[in-house]
């Protein structure tokens, strides 16, 4: 739900033979790609290497005027970013795409995900005398590819090289003079796929839905692991750090809430993994009830397949304010609670005096979730019974899901289900299993990251990745960087 997780950031890139507006091409979709990342945006332009670009914070429509993509001009490459801050901070000099001129020429990067290492990464370069502008871990991996591409015949080495040195999760894309690069960590944390536009451009997207929007057709997603050029020469691919299809571990929350419903990632449709999410939760927690709603938007699509599984009619209970951003992103917990009044409102006609099964995707502090329960009573909902297409939060996220601290998760700080039902206000409460998202991937021919929920994590997490995490978030300095006595 909204005031619950933090989005993921979004990329974009398009590679065209020929000079052309580009910037247009990726304005629009990085309007697709909105939904990920409403902190700030930006797109970078490639004429004939000499990189110009525009970046700011807020909405895309905001960052980008006429006048600024006018600025852009023509070229024949291009990158752009939304951006949510998991890391850094939202910091000016976080914003992306990064451009980099170093003795090799320009180089500009855009990444959505988040290192475990990072840290390691930023220590050794600063002790060397590397000066860095940012705290995101974007910064980082610049570093290291800018480094390993003195030693290397091309960038696309240097960043098989620097693969090889950085753990976590990234989507990344990478343009040079000459090149467009897509990469994407081993695990597959986050999507990133390929698209081909009908005069020939190539273009790379974090989801699907973007490729849509400019009307691109979708060629494939991009292998967990796989280095994809891009350049005059047409497509080439790296494959030295793929691994077995049943070593990926994709983040279960790209098809319960990032991503649009109407994207593929790794070839499931969003929308087939929640309404299977809705069935799911309709045989694990049935309830009498009149009418079945979702909370718009992440929990309509579950909200569908709980009533196909039930029988109970699908019904609008909760109208959304589609000109407001997502909650999350009011800087005071006062102001995200004025957002939820404003956001949503009950549909009376349909919930009076009704049964009501409530469906979202999540419940991470529970504060908008009673506050929507609230909307719900005030409607006159006789009963409010509550089922969330996702097992509870209980653990830290370390590859780019903004989850609460332990002392916030409502999870935690209750002991059972029935007294988090009687903290949010609802009649009866159930989560999806664990087990049933397992059976979801399996269906959909997949691996999940699940260790937000268990605890069991792809990738071995330092201790000290939670300690920089938070200190990050506050922005107080490293260990290292402190002055010494």
């Amino acid at each position: 739900m909204f005031n619950s997780l933090h989005e993921e950031c979004g990329v974009f890139g398009i590679f065209e033979s020929r000079t052309n507006y580009v910037a247009q091409s990726v304005y629009h979709a990085l309007y697709a790609l909105q939904h990920r990342g409403q902190e700030a945006c930006g797109i970078a332009v490639n004429d004939d290497g000499v990189f110009r670009h525009i970046k700011g914070s807020g909405l895309v429509s905001d960052v980008f005027t006429p006048d600024k993509l006018q600025l852009l001009g023509k070229g024949n490459m291009a990158v752009g970013h939304v951006r949510y801050s998991t890391t850094g901070g939202n910091d000016q000099g976080n914003i992306q795409p990064l451009v980099i001129r170093h003795i090799k020429g320009n180089l500009s990067l855009c990444h959505n995900g988040n290192l475990v290492n990072s840290g390691e990464i930023r220590r050794r370069f600063e002790l060397s005398g590397g000066i860095f502008h940012g705290t995101s871990d974007t910064e980082a991996i610049a570093y290291s590819i800018v480094s390993n591409r003195l030693t290397c015949e091309s960038t696309e080495q240097a960043i098989e090289k620097t693969m090889g040195e950085i753990k976590g999760a990234y989507s990344c894309v990478v343009m040079t003079a000459t090149k467009l690069i897509a990469f994407r960590d081993p695990n597959g944390f986050r999507p990133l796929c390929l698209g081909k536009t009908p005069d020939g451009a190539y273009c790379v997207a974090s989801e699907s839905c973007a490729v849509d929007t400019i009307g691109a057709e979708f060629i494939r997603d991009i292998k967990p692991g796989e280095i994809l050029v891009i350049s005059d020469e047409g497509l080439s691919s790296i494959t030295t750090h793929c691994a077995e299809k049943d070593k990926t571990s994709i983040c279960v929350f790209e098809y319960i809430y990032f991503a649009r419903p109407d994207s593929v990632i790794d070839g499931v449709p969003v929308h087939r993994a929640r309404v299977r999410a809705g069935e799911f939760l309709a045989a694990e927690h049935p309830a009498a009830a009149d009418i079945v709603i979702g909370v718009p938007d992440s929990g309509i699509d579950a909200a569908l397949g709980y009533a196909r599984a039930s029988g109970i009619p699908y019904g609008t209970g909760l109208i959304k304010n589609k000109y407001i951003g997502r909650s999350f992103i009011a800087p005071s917990q006062a102001q995200r609670e004025d957002a939820v009044r404003i956001k949503l409102n009950a549909v009376k006609e349909n919930i009076m005096g009704k049964r009501v099964i409530m469906i979202d995707d999540s419940i991470v502090r529970g504060t908008t979730c009673a506050r929507i329960v609230k909307l719900l009573r005030d409607a006159g909902a006789k009963e409010i019974h509550m089922r969330v297409s996702a097992p509870p939060f209980k653990h830290p996220c370390y590859f780019g899901t903004d989850i609460d601290s332990r002392d916030n998760l409502i999870a935690c700080k209750y002991d059972s289900v029935d007294e988090i039902a009687k903290a949010i206000g609802v009649d009866s409460l159930g989560y999806l299993s664990v087990e049933a998202t397992h059976q979801i991937a399996r269906e959909a021919d997949v691996c999940f990251c699940d260790g937000c929920f268990t605890g069991n994590y792809p990738v071995p997490v330092p201790e000290i990745t939670q300690k920089n995490k938070f200190d990050q978030k506050i922005g107080a300095f490293p260990d290292y960087c402190k002055p010494l006595d």
